[in-house]
């Protein structure tokens, strides 16, 4: 993204472009600029304060504080986790994107000797990324020595060798002229030398791709088209082979409905030919029973385990009888051991070991705003719970008798680590971080607010949600006396999706200088079962706005935040409660937009495939699409509103935030639009991540905050208010 000033028709906003991004920021940290045309306004910084000795505080207005974890330190620990693997060695493997680098995701594996330094696998001209339904995951897979991997630019596969430092990368998929066809979730085959992997192939339409599982060639041999082994649905995922490549277990489902909601798991078994000669549906042909199974895993022994939700509405571990077609439950808990399939590659559970008895699996599951991990014996039925740190865990690799866990607690932020296990694999000996989304982040712990789990009641009688409520907090600063803080929610995206109450800078960005914040489980969002999650269906931009509204007023009445300076923030589907709530509500005084849908019609006619129908069965009928939309309402919006947004955003393309923005503009309302090149759905690059987070809290305080903050920041041109 860049940060120029430049005009779309009568609109003026901001646009930034990784090419002028150095060029003007010189120019706006400029003391004397000789021109004032489109120059930004004077900061609303008052000079730094000095920090006090640790054993004083200083009264200060909440807000004001000034704090060591500033947007750089933020954009700079917003390293993300693209999933991890082993060699043939038992060494992770773990692919990480970097703001640094504009967002290049690289796999890198960790050192052979302790006191050594991880090894980047990926070549610089390479970056591990796929855009298979738009949300990617599940890019690369390793087996023994052997690498394949989705590549960001041209999206084909490559094969690379690990067992060499020098090895470069040999292309396996046709070069179709551009990046039209992508991969992901894939597996080896042993047995016909070749490669099973989801496809989506866009060549015919970018909106109405066409997914399938196709087989991809090992043998070196010139590059040929890859063969179709499964299609006719509209969307597939975890294609699983058993140890003997002789059974297929792949995830399916379609239109209008999303994985979560309704889909089937199928075992198909594979000739000698290499095709698909009989298929079978285990889970989700039954019209009698509402399941979304996912996560199919063949154990050694030949078993296949899956989770799905049916009958208590959790998703719980479950395998199949191959014999009579029957399923069986390995343990039931109202809890969830997955999560929805919005990325390729999920791995919640992993097999042990596997006897003629048993199999002991390590898995994880989430309960009241929490994660565990355990240790189960399919025999016994009951799991032994694993003393970590993490109180949020993602996914599972299996090592050398280890488990490498991501996972998070409130004092560590994104993490990978390699649990040991003893002898009897049911107790953990040994707990070390081996990757760090922030390994500086420590220094900074003097300052962090502590999230609390609160549950609110909603507007219906006798209901309740859940958030994630974080305090004001700095080692050297104090409110002034009765002041009630600023309070920032957030409304996450998705909308089916869930807040974690784990480290983050960006959160602790805002309770450092001495704003409240409250991270929002709307009803809607996932976490807390099928009924939960449920609530939103036909009522999005009703019961999330309430739900959000709600929490609000409920921080409030107990206290702990300002009533007449509460702003909310939110992502994709985050920014379209946000807008909705300042469009429909009078709860909040200003807001966010990040990448943030306006018009529902708009959004589905212009969406991507995989999200085509999601709305409708969020919405409902054509008047509700209209009703809901908060562009058809500018008229109701009576408070100051910043929108952010990535040109090359196609979940949400950039109309969305260019239409909001004239409206607002036209009715005179304080607005701000800031465009970024470069970027899509979700901000990779550290100086964009740094510049939204910095004129976010910047607006905020010259809008309602009453207060100047400590940093210097810039702020750029407000539509109808400088």
């Amino acid at each position: 993204m860049a940060l120029s000033i430049s005009s779309i028709a009568t609109l003026t906003l901001t646009r930034f472009s990784s090419s002028s991004f150095n060029r003007i920021s010189k120019r706006f940290s400029s003391r004397a600029p000789t021109n004032t045309h489109n120059r930004p306004q004077m900061s609303s910084s008052s000079s730094s304060p000095t920090e006090p000795k640790q054993s004083e505080k200083i009264s200060a207005p909440y807000g004001s504080w000034k704090s060591q974890i500033t947007a750089d330190v933020v954009s700079g620990a917003s390293k993300r986790l693209g999933g991890t693997a082993v060699d043939s060695l038992g060494r992770l493997i773990w692919l990480e994107s970097r703001p640094s680098e504009s967002g290049r995701a690289v796999l890198v594996r960790e050192p052979d000797r302790p006191e050594g330094e991880p090894v980047d696998i990926t070549p610089k001209d390479y970056a591990v990324r796929t855009l298979a339904q738009e949300y990617g995951g599940g890019a690369f897979s390793v087996s023994g020595d052997t690498l394949i991997f989705s590549n960001y630019k041209d999206q084909r596969l490559y094969k690379q060798s690990l067992s060499s430092n020098d090895s470069s990368p040999v292309p396996l998929t046709p070069d179709y002229g551009g990046p039209v066809v992508s991969y992901a979730d894939g597996v080896f085959d042993a047995r016909f030398n070749r490669f099973v992997t989801v496809q989506e192939d866009r060549r015919q339409s970018s909106t109405n791709s066409t997914t399938t599982i196709v087989t991809v060639g090992l043998d070196g041999k010139d590059i040929q088209e890859p063969k179709v082994l499964v299609g006719g649905t509209d969307f597939y995922a975890f294609p699983r082979l058993d140890s003997k490549g002789e059974r297929l277990a792949w995830i399916e489902w379609c239109h209008p409905n999303m994985p979560w909601d309704q889909a089937q798991l199928w075992v198909g078994y594979i000739s000698e030919s290499g095709e698909v000669h009989k298929r079978i549906c285990v889970a989700g042909s039954d019209p009698t029973i509402k399941e979304s199974p996912i996560e199919p895993k063949w154990s050694s022994k030949g078993e296949l385990f899956f989770i799905t939700d049916r009958q208590s509405g959790y998703w719980n571990l479950y395998k199949w009888v191959e014999s009579n077609n029957e399923v069986l439950s390995v343990y039931s808990l109202d809890a969830e051991f997955s999560k929805p399939l919005w990325v390729f590659g999920i791995n919640s559970y992993e097999f042990i070991q596997s006897h003629e008895q048993k199999n002991v699996i390590a898995c994880s599951y989430r309960q009241n705003g929490r994660s565990y991990l355990g240790i189960l014996d399919d025999a016994q039925g009951s799991p032994s719970l694993l003393n970590i740190p993490f109180t949020d865990i993602d996914n599972i690799t299996l090592g050398i008798n280890c488990l490498y866990v991501e996972g998070a607690s409130e004092v560590d932020p994104l993490s990978v680590a390699k649990v040991t296990l003893d002898e009897d694999k049911s107790k953990a000996v040994d707990f070390k971080i081996i990757w760090s989304s922030s390994p500086d982040c420590l220094k900074y712990k003097s300052y962090f607010s502590l999230p609390e789990l609160i549950e609110f009641p909603t507007e219906v009688a006798g209901q309740t949600a859940f958030a994630y409520f974080y305090p004001p907090s700095n080692p050297n600063y104090q409110a002034t006396h009765d002041e009630k803080p600023p309070m920032l929610l957030k409304s996450h995206g998705g909308p089916t999706a869930e807040s974690r109450g784990i480290l983050n800078l960006s959160v602790q960005y805002w309770t450092s200088r001495g704003w409240a914040y409250v991270d929002v489980n709307y009803g809607g969002s996932t976490g807390y079962g099928r009924e939960y999650r449920e609530r939103l269906l036909k009522k999005w931009g009703i019961v999330d706005v309430d739900d959000c509204c709600s929490c609000a007023k409920y921080l409030v009445g107990s206290g702990k935040a300002d009533g007449e300076r509460l702003c909310i923030t939110g992502g994709s589907a985050g920014g379209y409660t946000t807008l909705a709530a300042l469009a429909f509500r009078d709860t909040f005084k200003a807001g966010a937009s990040l990448y943030g849908v306006a018009d529902l019609n708009m959004l589905r006619a212009e969406t991507h495939k995989f999200e085509s129908h999601y709305i409708d069965n969020l919405v409902g009928s054509e008047k509700d699409y209209y009703d809901r939309s908060p562009i058809n309402f500018a008229d109701k919006f009576s408070c100051p509103i910043i929108l952010f947004q990535g040109l090359e955003d196609k979940v949400v393309p950039p109309d969305q935030a260019r239409k909001i923005y004239k409206a607002l503009k036209e009715k005179g309302l304080p607005v701000a639009l800031v465009e970024y090149e470069g970027e899509q759905h979700g901000f990779r690059k550290a100086e964009n991540i740094k510049f939204t987070l910095e004129q976010q809290m910047v607006f905020f305080a010259r809008l309602v905050g009453g207060f100047k903050v400590a940093d210097e920041i810039n702020p750029i041109k407000i539509d109808n208010f400088d």
